[in-house]
């Protein structure tokens, strides 16, 4: 028995959708690097914001709960004082794009400064995500963040978890 193969426009147009997924799953990653180098950069509040839909929601355990691109720029704007320094590296991404939506988790590794007492700290979490295409162009619409671990430089997160 033969099995019927697509029609070469049917392959065509299966091969156009799986390309479209990889440049999707692609501007999603360089938006996320975006996102990280304006958190390295003093918390750039405006390059920030911009990478957010209007009524974005940017979450953090002990950092608060900030509903709509506004807020999410007012917090920015204050955050260099929170963390003096701070590398955030992103990892392990795992995206799945449905049509103009995609969501993501990521772990977030991020050595810092905090601004209270200039104290070197150890920040690491998981990052839930979700984007949206605005007009061709991919957004966060949600970003919660869930802490594995906060701990000082010396102590280290064997001694202490959290502070």
């Amino acid at each position: 028995m033969t099995v019927p193969q697509p029609s070469e426009s049917t392959r065509l147009a299966q091969l156009e959708q799986r390309v479209q997924a990889l440049e999707d799953v692609n501007a999603i990653r360089h938006l996320k690097a975006r996102y990280a180098a304006y958190c390295d950069d003093q918390y750039n509040p405006d390059s920030l914001a911009a990478l957010f839909t209007e009524d974005a929601v940017w979450e953090s355990q002990g950092l608060g709960r900030f509903e709509g691109r506004e807020a999410i720029r007012a917090f920015f704007q204050g955050a260099s004082q929170l963390f003096t320094f701070a590398i955030h590296y992103s990892l392990n991404g795992q995206i799945d794009v449905q049509g103009d939506t995609a969501r993501a988790q990521w772990y977030l590794f991020m050595p810092c400064t905090l601004g209270d007492g200039n104290r070197a700290m150890w920040r690491a979490g998981v990052d839930h995500e979700e984007y949206v295409r605005v007009a061709g162009e991919w957004k966060f619409k949600r970003k919660a963040s869930a802490p594995l671990f906060h701990t000082p430089f010396e102590e280290g997160w064997a001694k202490t978890r959290f502070v």
